[in-house]
């Protein structure tokens, strides 16, 4: 269940599993370090719920979440995720044991979120070129057939030079369109670069890179999907008059750029 591992690893990585209680957990072994991930308090996800029923409303594939599965599907799912990107060559974490309310995954290199902390005020440029690398790589995934689901700085990792993928909980291609779950990729990651870059080409240079690899579909897909977003942007900007949260402004300037950058 545990290959590679020495007994007396299997023997602290048994005990953390029965032992522990977070949603994430990093446990030292003797050789290397790996994470366990719980999927046993799951909740009511109300929030994924809502999503179904206004994606039906508006006929929007995009919207569609998930599918809702109980642990042992998520757990699955994510392993399912793993191997996919694996098989095409990608940078994935292995999977050492997998159970029915937890996953236990090896240990790669740092967040691209972490490293962009680093650098920010010491290089801006660094920390931008990240950015502009993370698009190269999702393109390069979009011209493999592949999708992540929920791109972020933080699911980017770094490991000696390569870009590599964590965290695999959704799966869009499951419930819409394979183009369509890359242009919602793409239109996701932006709502990061749109906010976080520190240099005003940054944009236009991530979206150069991803546009480098991907295939003519996504491109497509994303030409369809930007004038819907489009349409709420008036409801985001009055919103930012009652109160100017982050996810709305990421919102407003990762759709206002997409727009401007699709009619092209």
């Amino acid at each position: 269940m545990l290959p590679e591992l020495k007994d007396e690893d299997i023997a602290i990585m048994l005990a953390a599993l029965a032992g522990g209680t977070g949603r994430v957990q990093r446990v030292s072994l003797s050789d290397r370090d790996v994470w366990i991930k719980r999927y046993n308090r799951l909740g009511l996800r109300v929030g994924q719920r809502c999503l179904w029923v206004f994606s039906r409303l508006l006929r929007q594939p995009v919207l569609r979440p998930a599918p809702l599965l109980d642990a042992k599907g998520l757990i699955d799912r994510e392993v399912r995720q793993i191997e996919r990107f694996s098989a095409a060559g990608f940078l994935a974490p292995t999977v050492f044991y997998s159970g029915r309310t937890a996953i236990v995954l090896s240990h790669l290199g740092q967040p691209v979120e972490r490293r962009m902390k680093e650098v920010a005020k010491a290089d801006p440029a660094i920390h931008d070129k990240l950015l502009v690398r993370c698009g190269l790589e999702l393109g390069r995934l979009h011209a493999a057939g592949l999708c992540h689901g929920r791109p972020h700085p933080r699911d980017f990792i770094i490991e000696d030079s390569r870009i590599g993928f964590l965290d695999f909980e959704e799966e869009p291609a499951a419930v819409m369109p394979l183009a369509t779950a890359q242009a919602r990729d793409i239109w996701l990651f932006f709502l990061q670069v749109a906010s976080r870059c520190l240099k005003p080409e940054t944009p236009a240079a991530t979206l150069a890179a991803w546009r480098s690899n991907r295939p003519a579909e996504a491109e497509a897909a994303l030409t369809e999907i930007i004038p819907f977003f489009a349409r709420l942007l008036p409801l985001a900007r009055f919103a930012t008059r009652l109160r100017a949260g982050k996810d709305v402004m990421r919102f407003i300037s990762a759709t206002d750029f997409l727009q401007s950058a699709t009619r092209r």
